[in-house]
C-alpha cells in the first residue's frame, strides 16, 4: 500500500562524475545516457553548473553553453512537458571560485536560464545569505526557479538553529524552494529527523530536497529517513556513478521506497541500460578514476530474498529515531548491502576531515600527478585543523579547495602556515563572506598584514568589469555574449579555449559587431 510519494533527481551527469571522475565526462558521453534518463520519466535532472563549466573549457575542450543547449534540445521545453534542467550555482561566485560583480551575476544567470537551465540551486559555502541575494533575484527575474541550499556541516557553531536561521533568510530573499546540501556526507539519520522536521515546521508547503554523498556511509540511511518524513525530492545517481563519494544509488532508494510504501515518480526499469552505459563511460575515464575497482552494481531489477530481508530490517530500524536503532540500520546498509554490491568500505576518518566528494577526487588526482599521493593521509588529518582556524567554514567549493590547498601546503612545507595562499588569506579576511565563527587569532594575525577584516557583502569589494578593455584585448575571439561571460568567469581557461577555437575554426566576429 502506498502511503507517500517522493521525487528523484538524477545527478549522474553532473555531481556523479564530478565526485568520482574529476568532472571529465564529455557532452558526447552524457548524451549516450541522457535519452534513457528522459525516457525514465524524470521531471528534474541535474546536468550543469558546479565544476562542469570550468572542466569543459579545460579538459573536454567544449563550450559549456553549447553543452547546455544540447541538453535542452534533447529534453524539450519544461513548459510543454519537457524535463527541467537544474544547475548548481555558488551564489555570488556563480560557477567560478571568487565573488563576482552583481552585473556579472545577473548577466550570466540571464544567459544560463535562457539557454536552457530553468532551475538554479544556489548556495553559499559559508551560509552567508547575503551572497545569495543577487543570484536569487536574477534567476527569478528571468523566469527561473531559485532553490536555496543549506551547506550542511558539523562544528561547535553549526546546529539546527543555525540552519533554520539561514533558511528563514533565504526564503525572505525570495527563494522558491529549499535544499539540504550535505556535500561531505555528514548528516546522520538522527540529526536528519531534527533538521527535516524543523524545516517542514517552519516552512510548510515549501518544496524540500535532500542531497547527500555516501562518503561516510550515512547517506542511504538518511535518505530513508527523508522518505519516512515526506521529503519532496532526493538526489540520486545510478550504479557506477553512485555510492562512494557520490549520491546514493537510485536503484537502492527504489527498493527502500517500495518497502516503505512510498511511490517513486520515475520508472526504474531502464536502470540496467543506464548502468551499462555509465559503466562503459567510467571505464573510458579510468585514468581519472580514484577508485576504479569499486564502481558498484549492477543492481538487479528486483532484489533477491536475502536483500529484501536486509532492506526490511534496516527500514524498520530507521523508523525508530534512537541512536542504537539507527546505528544498526547503517551497519546493515553499508556492510551487508553496499559493500556486498561492490561499493568501497566506508572510511569513517572522513567524518573528521569533512572533505566533499569532488574535492577528494581532484586532490587524489593532483597528488598522484605530483608523485605525492603518500601525503594524502596527513593532508586529510590537517584539513580539520585548518578548517577550525578558518572559523569552521563548511567545506564546499570554493572553501574546500582553499582549506584543502592550505592544508596541503602545511604538510608539504613541513610547517603550518609557513606559506599562506592568497585565497586562504582572503577567506579569513572576509572577502568570501561572513565566517561562521571567529578565526584563530594567531593565524589571522599572521595573514592579515595589519589590515582589518572586511565586513560588508563580498560583491561590494568587486570592481565592475571593464568591457571596453576586454573587447580591445579579446574581441577577435568573441562571437557573442556567452564568450564574453566565459571570459569574465574563467579568464585564463576561456581565453585559451577561444583562441584554440579561432585557430581551428571559423573567424570570430569583430568586437564592434559584437557590441552591435
Amino acid at each position: 500500500m502506498t502511503v507517500g510519494k517522493v521525487g528523484l533527481v538524477d545527478c549522474s551527469l553532473r555531481d556523479g562524475h564530478q565526485s568520482l571522475l574529476a568532472t571529465r565526462m564529455s557532452t558526447a558521453q552524457c548524451m549516450r545516457v541522457l535519452p534513457l534518463l528522459r525516457d525514465s520519466g524524470y521531471r528534474i535532472l541535474e546536468l550543469w553548473g558546479g565544476a562542469t563549466l570550468d572542466a569543459a573549457l579545460r579538459f573536454t575542450i567544449e563550450d559549456p553553453f553549447e553543452r547546455l543547449a544540447t541538453f535542452r534540445e534533447a529534453l524539450g521545453d519544461p513548459a510543454r512537458g519537457g524535463v527541467s534542467i537544474r544547475s548548481l550555482c555558488r551564489g555570488q561566485n556563480l560557477f567560478g571560485y571568487v565573488p563576482c560583480h552583481d552585473a556579472v551575476v545577473c548577466g550570466f544567470l540571464k544567459h544560463a536560464v535562457r539557454t536552457g537551465t530553468d532551475r538554479i540551486r544556489i548556495f553559499d559555502a559559508l551560509n552567508d545569505d547575503r551572497t545569495l541575494i543577487t543570484a536569487i533575484m536574477a534567476t527569478k527575474t528571468f523566469n527561473g526557479h531559485a532553490e536555496a541550499a543549506i551547506s550542511y556541516t558539523t562544528s561547535p557553531v553549526h546546529d539546527v538553529e543555525h540552519f533554520i536561521g539561514f533558511a528563514h533568510r533565504a526564503i525572505d530573499h525570495g527563494a522558491d524552494s529549499l535544499a539540504i546540501k550535505d556535500m561531505a556526507g555528514l548528516l546522520d539519520p538522527a540529526t536528519a529527523y531534527d533538521l527535516i522536521e524543523a524545516l517542514q515546521r517552519e516552512h510548510p508547503g515549501v518544496v524540500l530536497t535532500l542531497h547527500s554523498h555516501c562518503t561516510n556511509g550515512l547517506a542511504v540511511a538518511t535518505y530513508v529517513v527523508g522518505m519516512i518524513l515526506g521529503v519532496d525530492l532526493l538526489d540520486v545517481g545510478y550504479g557506477p556513478m553512485a555510492g562512494a563519494t557520490a549520491q546514493p544509488p537510485a536503484e537502492l532508494i527504489g527498493y527502500f521506497a517500495r518497502e516503505l510504501g512510498v511511490d517513486v515518480d520515475v520508472d526504474l526499469s531502464l536502470a540496467p541500460r543506464i548502468d551499462a552505459e555509465l559503466r562503459a563511460i567510467r571505464a573510458e575515464l579510468a585514468h581519472v578514476d580514484a577508485d576504479p575497482g569499486h564502481s558498484g552494481g549492477p543492481w538487479p531489477l528486483e532484489p533477491d530474498r536475502d536483500m529484501r530481508k536486509r532492506i526490511a530490517k534496516a527500514a524498520a530500524l530507521l523508523q525508530k529515531p534512537d541512536r542504537s536503532s539507527i546505528e544498526g540500520a547503517i551497519a546493515i546498509i553499508e556492510d551487508e548491502i553496499m559493500v556486498a554490491m561492490g561499493y568501497p568500505q566506508v572510511d569513517r576518518s572522513q567524518l573528521d576531515a569533512q572533505v566533499p566528494g569532488g574535492m577528494i577526487s581532484n586532490l587524489h588526482h593532483q597528488l598522484k600527478e605530483q608523485n605525492q599521493l603518500d601525503k594524502m593521509p596527513r593532508i586529510l588529518q590537517e584539513i580539520p585543523r585548518v578548517r577550525a582556524a578558518a572559523g569552521y567554514v563548511p567545506l564546499v567549493t570554493p572553501t574546500s579547495q582553499i582549506v584543502g590547498t592550505q592544508a596541503a601546503f602545511n604538510v608539504l612545507q613541513g610547517e603550518a602556515y609557513a606559506m599562506v595562499t592568497e585565497p586562504f588569506r582572503d577567506l579569513l579576511m572576509g572577502r568570501y563572506g561572513r565566517l561562521p565563527a571567529p578565526p584563530d587569532a594567531e593565524v589571522l594575525k599572521k595573514v592579515s598584514r595589519g589590515q582589518p577584516p572586511l565586513m560588508r557583502r563580498p560583491a561590494t569589494y568587486v570592481p565592475p568589469v571593464d568591457l571596453d578593455a576586454m573587447l580591445r584585448e579579446h574581441g577577435h575571439l568573441v562571437r557573442g555574449d556567452s564568450d564574453l561571460l566565459l571570459l569574465m568567469m574563467f579568464p585564463v581557461a576561456a581565453r585559451k579555449f577561444l583562441a584554440d577555437r579561432l585557430a581551428n575554426d571559423k573567424p570570430a566576429v569583430t568586437a564592434a559587431a559584437t557590441r552591435g
